[in-house]
């Protein structure tokens, strides 16, 4: 067993809480040269998702970082010359395409995979690899149909074989239309220098244990691990040469790990204040957002209605660099729904009213109408905020 180093810096809560939001992206002058895709760079992942009520999550990580960028811009700059690659991170992510040669260990892994939810037809495999030679790049639906019923998990031979083809990195997804993938053959699609380069599975543990440290600033084993869902204990066996130095975070009852560049400049610079997406990597992972935020959030979608708290899609509000509370959004037409906001306190309302304009102003909306308040009292000062900001 490796005989890890003794942690020789001490951080304090807050001074881990910023270096976390400054290695996010959210502390600091934004980088607006770089644009969206310094922000899928710096983050390393963007998780993607079906859902979409103000826009798609991949659509709201640059902005809450960024503010008011185009959503066509968001897309062009994931897709046009190949910028990004779909693949299975920390859930179906968009990934940069550098990374493509460290995530060789997973495409292996999946080729050894001896068991399959699904089973593939005799022959399909190799046809769709054929047609997508002849004439992609393709949806399932042109190379033959995605599902065999209405069900959504009752996949066409055809649509299992091309996303077996994608686990095995043989296709790639190129964009999305209308949600759908597009897919095409890895060889045309990812420049050369990357398809054909493969490490071993100790260099791209490495690699991606390095990566996650510099997303999440600092982190413990589980966070570390969690940000591309590796095991623990491949994190365990690379994470003394991956170039994370080992801290001590006060109130963490773990031993944490933390990119040496995010420890040699105190964090400094301007709070973004802005909705986030449940699947925004700040918070994607409960324990850690409460133990950094003291906040606790679940995502309600998949709940029975009945049994929700703060609503379908609740956006946490980031603001002063704390989590104050939560919108519930819809739209109407051009006016921003909140179905349900729920705030900290009344210090929360002047951020939350600035963080919905700008959502509002985003999105084409140019009215805000707050429904259910909780608390009630604090109805009043968010409409009469919102009524000032929107003019």
């Amino acid at each position: 067993m490796t005989t890890l180093p003794r942690p020789t810096t001490t951080l304090t809560a807050d001074d881990a809480r910023r270096i976390v939001l400054r290695a996010q992206g959210l502390l600091g002058a934004p980088d607006r040269r770089a644009g969206v895709r310094g922000v899928l760079r710096r983050l390393g992942a963007v998780q993607l998702d079906t859902i979409s009520v103000l826009a798609r999550s991949h659509e709201l990580v640059p902005y809450a970082r960024l503010g008011a960028v185009g959503r066509r811009t968001v897309e062009a700059a994931y897709w046009t010359d190949t910028h990004a690659f779909e693949y299975w991170s920390h859930a179906a992510c968009l990934l940069p395409i550098e990374e493509w040669p460290y995530f060789a260990f997973r495409r292996r892994a999946y080729r050894d995979r001896p068991h399959w939810h699904h089973e593939l037809p005799d022959g399909v495999y190799d046809q769709v690899v054929k047609q997508l030679r002849a004439e992609g790049p393709l949806t399932a639906t042109e190379l033959g149909g995605a599902k065999k019923t209405n069900d959504w998990w009752d996949w066409s031979g055809t649509k299992v074989a091309v996303e077996r083809a994608l686990m095995y990195g043989e296709v790639v997804c190129v964009e999305r239309r209308g949600w759908k993938r597009v897919y095409d053959l890895a060889e045309r699609a990812v420049p050369a220098a990357l398809l054909h380069d493969e490490p071993d599975d100790t260099e791209c543990l490495r690699r991606l244990v390095r990566l996650a440290g510099e997303a999440l600033g600092v982190g413990t084993r589980a966070d570390i691990a969690d940000y591309h869902r590796l095991k623990g204990e491949q994190v365990d066996s690379v994470i003394a040469d991956s170039g994370l130095v080992p801290v001590e975070v006060e109130g963490w009852a773990k031993p944490a790990w933390a990119d040496p560049a995010a420890l040699a400049a105190p964090p400094r610079g301007r709070h973004r204040t802005t909705l986030l997406s449940p699947f925004d990597s700040l918070i994607w992972e409960r324990a850690r957002t409460e133990r950094i935020f003291g906040f606790t959030h679940r995502l309600e979608a998949y709940v029975p209605k009945p049994k929700r708290v703060h609503g379908y899609f609740a956006m946490p509000v980031l603001a002063g660099g704390r989590l104050v509370g939560r919108v519930d959004p819809a739209r109407q037409g051009r006016t921003l729904v909140a179905r349900q906001v729920t705030l900290d306190g009344p210090k929360a309302v002047p951020a939350v009213a600035r963080a919905l304009a700008e959502a509002a102003s985003w999105v084409d909306c140019t009215d805000v109408r707050v429904e259910r308040m909780d608390p009630p009292e604090l109805r009043e000062p968010l409409t009469s905020e919102l009524a000032v900001l929107l003019g």
